[in-house]
Protein backbone atom coordinates (compact mmCIF):
# COMPACT_ATOMS: atom_id res chain seq x y z
CA UNK A 1 0.00 0.00 0.00
CA UNK A 2 1.07 3.53 -0.65
CA UNK A 3 -0.24 6.35 1.50
CA UNK A 4 0.11 10.10 1.41
CA UNK A 5 -0.62 11.32 4.94
CA UNK A 6 -1.26 15.04 5.39
CA UNK A 7 -1.81 16.79 8.71
CA UNK A 8 -4.90 18.86 8.06
CA UNK A 9 -7.25 21.49 9.32
CA UNK A 10 -10.69 21.52 7.71
CA UNK A 11 -10.98 19.03 4.84
CA UNK A 12 -13.79 17.64 2.75
CA UNK A 13 -14.61 15.43 -0.20
CA UNK A 14 -17.18 16.30 -2.81
CA UNK A 15 -18.75 14.12 -5.45
CA UNK A 16 -20.41 16.47 -7.86
CA UNK A 17 -22.11 19.16 -5.77
CA UNK A 18 -22.50 16.93 -2.70
CA UNK A 19 -20.12 16.99 0.27
CA UNK A 20 -19.90 13.31 1.18
CA UNK A 21 -17.28 13.49 3.96
CA UNK A 22 -15.65 16.19 6.07
CA UNK A 23 -13.38 16.63 9.08
CA UNK A 24 -12.41 19.69 11.09
CA UNK A 25 -8.89 18.56 12.05
CA UNK A 26 -6.78 15.47 11.66
CA UNK A 27 -5.26 13.57 8.79
CA UNK A 28 -6.16 13.38 5.13
CA UNK A 29 -4.90 10.01 3.92
CA UNK A 30 -4.74 9.20 0.22
CA UNK A 31 -4.74 5.40 -0.05
CA UNK A 32 -3.33 3.43 -2.97
CA UNK A 33 -3.58 -0.36 -3.01
CA UNK A 34 -1.01 -2.39 -4.92
CA UNK A 35 -1.56 -5.64 -6.78
CA UNK A 36 0.53 -7.59 -4.25
CA UNK A 37 -0.99 -6.06 -1.12
CA UNK A 38 -2.70 -8.18 1.51
CA UNK A 39 -4.93 -7.63 4.53
CA UNK A 40 -1.77 -7.79 6.62
CA UNK A 41 -0.41 -4.76 4.74
CA UNK A 42 -3.67 -2.86 5.33
CA UNK A 43 -3.60 -3.65 9.06
CA UNK A 44 0.06 -2.65 9.41
CA UNK A 45 -0.49 0.61 7.57
CA UNK A 46 -3.54 1.43 9.71
CA UNK A 47 -1.45 0.81 12.83
CA UNK A 48 1.25 3.13 11.49
CA UNK A 49 -1.23 5.91 10.65
CA UNK A 50 -3.13 5.64 13.94
CA UNK A 51 0.09 5.97 15.94
CA UNK A 52 2.02 8.40 13.73
CA UNK A 53 3.18 11.20 16.02
CA UNK A 54 2.94 14.28 13.80
CA UNK A 55 0.75 16.60 15.91
CA UNK A 56 2.28 19.18 18.23
CA UNK A 57 2.25 18.77 22.00
CA UNK A 58 2.11 21.70 24.47
CA UNK A 59 5.75 22.49 23.67
CA UNK A 60 5.17 22.53 19.92
CA UNK A 61 7.05 19.24 19.36
CA UNK A 62 5.52 16.59 17.10
CA UNK A 63 4.74 14.06 19.84
CA UNK A 64 1.01 13.38 19.55
CA UNK A 65 -0.87 10.98 17.30
CA UNK A 66 -4.20 11.79 15.67
CA UNK A 67 -6.24 10.38 18.57
CA UNK A 68 -4.26 12.23 21.22
CA UNK A 69 -4.71 15.44 19.22
CA UNK A 70 -8.49 14.92 19.07
CA UNK A 71 -8.44 14.54 15.30
CA UNK A 72 -10.11 12.39 12.68
CA UNK A 73 -9.02 10.75 9.44
CA UNK A 74 -10.42 11.57 6.03
CA UNK A 75 -9.50 8.51 3.96
CA UNK A 76 -9.60 8.77 0.17
CA UNK A 77 -8.86 5.91 -2.23
CA UNK A 78 -6.39 6.88 -4.94
CA UNK A 79 -5.10 4.24 -7.37
CA UNK A 80 -2.96 6.88 -9.11
CA UNK A 81 -0.41 6.51 -6.30
CA UNK A 82 0.69 3.45 -8.29
CA UNK A 83 1.18 5.43 -11.50
CA UNK A 84 4.59 4.56 -12.94
CA UNK A 85 6.08 7.15 -15.29
CA UNK A 86 9.66 5.86 -15.44
CA UNK A 87 9.13 5.10 -19.12
CA UNK A 88 7.28 7.59 -21.26
CA UNK A 89 4.92 10.29 -20.08
CA UNK A 90 1.64 8.43 -19.67
CA UNK A 91 1.29 6.69 -16.29
CA UNK A 92 1.22 2.91 -16.24
CA UNK A 93 -0.97 1.44 -13.50
CA UNK A 94 0.08 -2.20 -13.84
CA UNK A 95 1.12 -2.39 -10.17
CA UNK A 96 -2.22 -1.10 -8.86
CA UNK A 97 -4.69 -3.67 -7.51
CA UNK A 98 -7.80 -4.57 -9.45
CA UNK A 99 -10.78 -2.49 -8.25
CA UNK A 100 -12.57 -5.31 -6.37
CA UNK A 101 -9.43 -6.23 -4.43
CA UNK A 102 -8.46 -2.60 -3.87
CA UNK A 103 -11.87 -1.72 -2.47
CA UNK A 104 -11.82 -4.66 -0.06
CA UNK A 105 -8.35 -3.76 1.25
CA UNK A 106 -9.27 -0.07 1.46
CA UNK A 107 -12.18 -1.10 3.71
CA UNK A 108 -9.88 -3.31 5.83
CA UNK A 109 -7.59 -0.29 6.30
CA UNK A 110 -10.46 2.01 7.31
CA UNK A 111 -12.02 -0.50 9.70
CA UNK A 112 -8.64 -1.11 11.34
CA UNK A 113 -8.26 2.63 11.94
CA UNK A 114 -11.69 2.65 13.58
CA UNK A 115 -10.68 -0.29 15.81
CA UNK A 116 -7.70 1.79 16.95
CA UNK A 117 -10.22 4.41 18.09
CA UNK A 118 -9.74 6.84 15.22
CA UNK A 119 -12.91 8.44 13.80
CA UNK A 120 -12.83 7.89 10.02
CA UNK A 121 -14.69 9.60 7.20
CA UNK A 122 -14.25 8.26 3.68
CA UNK A 123 -14.47 9.31 0.09
CA UNK A 124 -16.42 7.19 -2.38
CA UNK A 125 -14.37 4.38 -3.88
CA UNK A 126 -14.10 4.66 -7.67
CA UNK A 127 -15.86 8.03 -7.88
CA UNK A 128 -14.51 11.24 -9.39
CA UNK A 129 -13.92 13.28 -6.25
CA UNK A 130 -12.79 16.77 -5.38
CA UNK A 131 -10.67 16.79 -2.23
CA UNK A 132 -10.20 20.06 -0.37
CA UNK A 133 -7.90 20.45 2.61
CA UNK A 134 -5.85 22.89 4.59
CA UNK A 135 -2.47 21.22 5.06
CA UNK A 136 -1.16 22.26 8.48
CA UNK A 137 2.59 22.78 8.77
CA UNK A 138 2.70 21.73 6.01
CA UNK A 139 3.25 18.18 7.18
CA UNK A 140 3.09 15.47 4.50
CA UNK A 141 4.39 11.93 5.06
CA UNK A 142 4.74 9.22 2.41
CA UNK A 143 4.26 5.62 3.54
CA UNK A 144 4.81 2.52 1.43
CA UNK A 145 4.22 -0.94 2.88
CA UNK A 146 7.12 -2.27 0.80
CA UNK A 147 9.50 0.19 2.44
CA UNK A 148 8.06 0.78 5.92
CA UNK A 149 7.94 -2.73 7.37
Amino acid sequence: MRLVVQRSGPARVRVGDEVIAAIERGLVVLVGVGADDTASDALSMADKVAHLRIFPDADGKMNLDVRQAGGEVLSVSQFTLYGDVRKGRRPNYMRAAEPKTAEALYEVFNEALRRFGVPVQTGRFGAMMQVELVNEGPVTILLDSERVF
